[in-house]
């Protein structure tokens, strides 16, 4: 009897190892399984701000003008991409309008000093919109000062939304991106071209992402 009791003792003893090792590696592959799944697919990121649907609108684009002699181009870049960005953009009904990209520049050509009027005021002067969304770029470079050697690409700048007949913001963030993102690269893996574009492109996602749902990776890069 003794020995009946012993053996199903052990058999039941031996059963339970095998139930927590079954259940630990299901569960190890399950989380396994998460994180492939997290690496390779995306999540829908909600828009920050949504106060920009069916209401007009005009981006403009400030920067110094150290900066802007440094990376000529740069703000007309801006301009059209992050307009033309937001009017393509299926989650924006596009009933409310918006100022084309050259018709802001033409406006910033032939007025002087127009970063120092007031924001009600600048406004009426691009048509009279709904929503201005002022981008100040307050630094955008390509490298460390004094470092040719590596790429360290920065660009950080202030996205405001300023609601007509006001001057208060209705909506601010910052934004601050990199590109390579990663040490130890330069000229000879990347050219000045690839790293302007590649700086520039993470930036305007990062400005317009703020206005609509969009796909971003689990383990976003920037």
């Amino acid at each position: 009897m003794r020995k009946i009791l012993a053996t199903t003792a052990a058999t039941a003893t031996l059963s339970l190892v095998g139930l927590l090792v079954s259940t630990s590696g299901g569960c190890a592959l399950v989380g396994g399984m998460a994180a492939v799944y997290q690496e390779t697919s995306t999540k829908t990121v909600p828009a920050e701000f949504v106060g920009l649907e069916g209401k007009s609108f005009a981006v403009i684009v400030a920067a110094d003008r150290s900066l802007q002699g440094e990376h000529p181009g740069l703000l007309e870049a801006v301009t059209v991409r992050m307009t033309e960005r937001l009017a393509a953009s299926t989650n924006l009904p596009r009933a409310g309008g918006f100022v084309p990209p050259a018709d802001v520049l033409s406006f910033q050509y032939n007025n002087a000093g127009w970063e120092a009027r007031p924001r009600a005021e600048l406004i009426e002067s691009l048509g009279k919109v709904d929503r201005l969304i002022f981008v100040d770029i307050l630094d955008y470079r390509l490298h460390e000062p004094g470092n040719m050697y590596q790429w360290d690409g920065v660009a950080a700048g202030t996205i405001s939304v300023i609601g007509r007949g006001t001057e208060t913001a209705l909506f601010q963030r910052n934004v601050t991106v990199r590109f390579p993102g990663k040490a130890g690269i330069g000229p000879d893996d990347l050219n000045r071209t690839q790293v302007t574009s590649g700086l520039l492109s993470r930036f305007i996602d990062r400005s317009t992402w703020l206005f609509y749902s969009h796909e971003e990776p689990y383990k976003p890069e920037y």
